[in-house]
C-alpha cells in the first residue's frame, strides 16, 4: 500500500484543527497508510534578520531531511510551486503510484517557509494558492486535498 508522510513544521494545538486533520486521516487510511509528523518550529527573535531567519530555515530542512522516508518522493507546499487544481493533483498522486512510487511524502515548512535549497531538492512544488493561509487551517485543507484527490482517482461522489 502507497505511502503518505505529511511532514510539518510545528504543532497544532487548537482542539478543533486536530479534530480534522484526524477525521481526514481516518479517511485517507482507505487509499494509503499516511502518517502525519510534526517538527518542531525553530525559535527566532521578536524581529528577526533575514540572516537568523535562512539559519532557522537551514536547521528545519536538515530535521525535515532526516524525517522523510527512504526512497520517497517529496514534494513541498509553497507559494511560488505548480498551482494544481484537485483534479491534477489526483492525476499526479495517481502517476506517482501508479509508477511504482510507494511512498509519497508532502512537506509544510514553518511560518517563515522551507528553505530554497531543501525545495531545489524535492521532486515537486505545489501551490494551492496565491492566498496567505494560517499554517494550522492549510495543514487541514492539505489533509482534506489529499484525501479528495484519491476519491477523485478511485471515481467516488465525495468530489463533486
Amino acid at each position: 500500500m502507497l505511502l503518505v508522510k505529511l511532514l510539518c513544521v510545528g504543532r497544532l494545538r487548537e482542539r478543533y484543527y486536530r479534530e480534522a486533520v484526524e477525521e481526514y486521516r481516518k479517511r485517507l487510511g482507505a487509499f494509503c497508510r499516511f502518517e502525519l509528523e510534526e517538527l518542531p518550529e525553530e525559535r527566532l527573535p521578536e524581529q528577526p534578520s533575514k540572516r537568523e531567519i535562512d539559519a532557522a530555515l537551514a536547521r528545519e530542512a536538515e530535521a525535515l531531511t532526516r524525517h522523510i522516508p527512504a526512497g520517497a518522493a517529496v514534494c513541498c507546499f509553497c507559494v511560488e510551486g505548480k498551482a494544481f487544481s484537485s483534479e491534477e493533483l489526483a492525476t499526479q498522486l495517481g502517476q506517482w503510484r501508479d509508477g511504482g512510487q510507494g511512498k509519497l511524502c508532502f512537506v509544510i515548512g514553518s511560518s517563515n517557509g522551507i528553505s530554497e535549497d531543501f525545495k531545489r531538492r524535492a521532486q515537486a512544488r505545489l501551490s494551492v494558492s496565491r492566498m496567505t493561509f494560517p499554517h494550522h487551517l492549510f495543514r487541514v485543507m492539505a489533509v482534506e486535498q489529499l484525501y479528495r484527490a484519491f476519491t477523485i482517482l478511485e471515481g467516488m461522489r465525495y468530489h463533486k
